[in-house]
């Protein structure tokens, strides 16, 4: 098959300015780019859709670019944005990238020349401002670029002069992929489709050459939240900030409505696999479910990861307290346990639950567990004698763990 259609059947296809053409381009091999400005030293499950994507280009036979931008970061993309970016330092910016061009590798085949990790700090940041005026800026009409939806959203609240020049560096890198590695498409997400557009007229006004536009939806779980973010924050790709439990859980915990379409974005299962998986309902949703969730771990942490998050997971899923260690856990000192600590105390201390008064309702209403047990009184004292397989087990309501280890004094 086209890659073409493979995108568009996993459902990442959302915009595309010439569906026959891009489809004619990527029937031989080609070369395609996505940005990403190192504005994080991690990437979070938002950026899954484009790296995914690049992933399956790749695998095809194409070749592509996951471009850092190390000089657009210097201004902020206002795409999405209500207000300015904060304005981060060019050490931090070259840091946040060096940390983020390692998070490729796990998905992308390094080395190879079908995958590069270029930077735009390399063409941009040496620019002659006066000299892109003239050569570059010529090309845009101000007139247009305040149609663009981006800037056009920002006009209310106010748009600062340094991101109106975003369209243009943006566009620019287009023209410098274009002119010094044959690159035809740029791809990202659909809040980037007037900056790509813009992208493709600049190449067809200095070149007189073809390029065309691929943009990805702007993801949302099925209850409204965005793609990443939790009750306990955003789930990073960074095994230091999200553990492989945590991710494993993240997805493992996903809407019944999203498991399909999830499936299909973030793992290489065979879309047969895929709808099937999808048909399940009920009780057997959890076995897609927890598909899902080792197939997206173990691309990310690996096969072993992966395996260690599901042996957890299910073990405190059946109640069971052996085979747990991956879970998140927290270090209680033993002299606490013998003076005997009442339950909702050691569920707010641990932070399973945010406060005490939390976890008071959360035991009055028949959602907090020890060891698997309900605990039937909030103030019910935690003593040595409840220890199993050398810890404690909290369950806070269906899907909330945690392991608490017992210190010894030394």
């Amino acid at each position: 098959m086209n890659v073409y259609d493979i995108l568009k059947d996993r459902g990442f296809i959302e915009q595309c300015s010439d569906e026959d053409e891009v489809r004619k381009i990527y029937s031989s091999p080609t070369t395609c780019y996505i940005g990403f400005d190192p504005t994080a030293d991690s990437f979070h499950c938002g950026s899954l859709v484009p790296i995914m994507a690049l992933s399956h280009m790749q695998k095809h036979g194409h070749r592509v670019i996951a471009l850092l931008g190390g000089g657009t970061a210097m201004i902020g993309d206002p795409s999405g944005k209500t207000r300015m970016r904060q304005i981060i330092s060019t050490e931090r910016i070259d840091e946040n990238g060096k940390k983020l061009k390692a998070q490729f590798a796990r998905f992308l085949d390094f080395p190879s020349d079908t995958a590069l990790v270029l930077n735009n700090a390399d063409w941009l940041r040496s620019l002659n401002y006066i000299e892109f005026l003239r050569e570059i800026g010529r090309h845009f009409s101000v007139n247009k670029m305040l149609a663009a939806e981006t800037y056009k959203q920002r006009l209310e609240t106010g748009l600062n002069f340094i991101e109106f020049n975003y369209m243009l560096l943006q566009s620019y890198d287009f023209l410098h992929l274009y002119n010094h590695y044959d690159c035809k498409v740029q791809m990202g997400g659909n809040d980037q489709w007037g900056n790509i557009l813009a992208g493709t007229d600049l190449i067809r006004r200095v070149n007189g050459g073809d390029a065309e536009a691929l943009t990805f939806p702007l993801l949302k779980t099925a209850s409204g939240t965005k793609m990443g973010k939790t009750e306990r924050g955003t789930v990073w790709l960074d095994s230091g900030k999200t553990s492989p439990y945590d991710y494993y859980q993240y997805w493992i915990n996903s809407d019944d409505r999203d498991v399909e379409k999830f499936l299909a974005l973030f793992t290489f299962l065979p879309m047969d696999e895929v709808r099937e998986l999808g048909l399940l309902e009920g009780a057997d949703l959890r076995k897609a479910k927890e598909k899902l969730a080792y197939e997206s771990t173990r691309i990310l942490h690996g096969e072993q990861e992966a395996r260690k998050a599901e042996e957890s997971a299910r073990a405190l899923f059946s109640g069971k307290t052996g085979g747990a260690e991956s879970a998140p856990t927290f270090s209680l000192e033993r002299r606490m346990l013998e003076e005997g600590i009442p339950a909702f105390i050691l569920f707010a201390d641990s932070g399973i639950v945010k406060s005490r008064g939390e976890a008071r309702r959360l035991v009055m209403q028949g959602g907090a567990y020890l060891n698997g047990h309900r605990i039937e009184v909030f103030d019910r004292k935690i003593t040595p004698g409840d220890i199993e397989d050398g810890a404690l087990f909290l369950r806070a309501g269906k899907k909330k763990y945690l392991r608490v280890t017992v210190e010894e004094e030394k």
